[in-house]
């Protein structure tokens, strides 16, 4: 596609990870876009330093840019945050990823592929054949599984993988779906964004990944952040909405490492 992709990576307390994933990463997008990407470090105020490695990284490589932010508030507020920067600047897609290697940096040239092949949004999906997470508990597989099937199933959508925070936005999405709206936070804000692009008409894909847990540095889930998707997701269906059509379609699903096989159903697209 044309344009900058532009990787939102929000931090706090990722000094062990960030110098390493902002390497992987600019890697495996100096490939899949020709040179044509931009990585947006979104600091929380880190008190372990982070936001001044990031200073010092984006010194050296005129592709990394930092946006600091004075206190830690959420992960959606970064995003919100990452995705205004970075179209403001251009950007012809914006994507969501950690920072821990939970998410593949190989895999972001996956999700691009998508992009060129169709998809206004693009998730990294676990919960899709071909999907899956390691390392993880049962407590764990049950508190992220259940959240996507109950969202799925309140919300009406085919849509695999409600929770997940890997995803690739086309510009004209985020702009349709006015993110800036947005005001929930972890799982609820994952869902959320789905939810409006998919009730906006716009094609979702699912791209199936494998999740690892973090080697280095917290978590950052909690019960808060999971009990809060369990009241906001029925507000998303019967609360008050903008007035788009609904588009309650499934999700298509990309099989194979190079998401060239298409499966399943198609998604609405605009």
């Amino acid at each position: 596609m044309s344009g900058d992709a532009w990787l939102i990576l929000p931090t706090y307390n990722e000094k062990e990870n960030l110098e390493a994933m902002t390497e992987a990463a600019s890697a495996v997008l100096e490939t899949a876009t020709g040179g044509h990407f931009k990585i947006l470090v979104v600091d929380d105020g880190s008190p372990d330093g982070t936001g001044q490695i990031a200073d010092r990284l984006a010194a050296t490589h005129d592709w990394l840019e930092v946006l600091h932010r004075t206190e830690k508030n959420g992960i959606g507020p970064a995003y919100l945050a990452g995705f205004a920067y970075a179209l403001d600047h251009g950007a012809r897609c914006a994507i969501e990823m950690d920072c821990d290697f939970s998410h593949d940096p190989a895999d972001l040239a996956r999700l691009l592929t998508a992009m060129e092949q169709g998809a206004d949004l693009a998730l990294g999906s676990r919960y899709v054949p071909g999907g899956g997470v390691v390392d993880w508990g049962l407590l764990r597989r049950f508190i992220s599984q259940g959240g996507s099937t109950y969202a799925r199933l309140v919300l009406g959508l085919g849509v695999r993988d409600l929770t997940g925070g890997f995803k690739c936005f086309r510009r004209e999405v985020l702009e349709a779906i006015h993110f800036d709206s947005v005001r929930s936070q972890g799982y609820a804000f994952q869902v959320e964004l789905t939810y409006r692009a998919v009730r906006s008409g716009f094609k979702v894909v699912e791209v199936p990944i494998v999740f690892r847990d973090r080697e280095r540095g917290q978590s950052k889930m909690s019960w808060r952040i999971a009990a809060e998707a369990m009241f906001v997701v029925p507000r998303l269906r019967f609360g008050r909405q903008p007035p788009t059509p609904p588009a309650l379609a499934a999700a298509e699903v990309l099989r194979g490492t190079d998401g060239a096989e298409a499966a399943g159903e198609a998604g609405t697209s605009r």
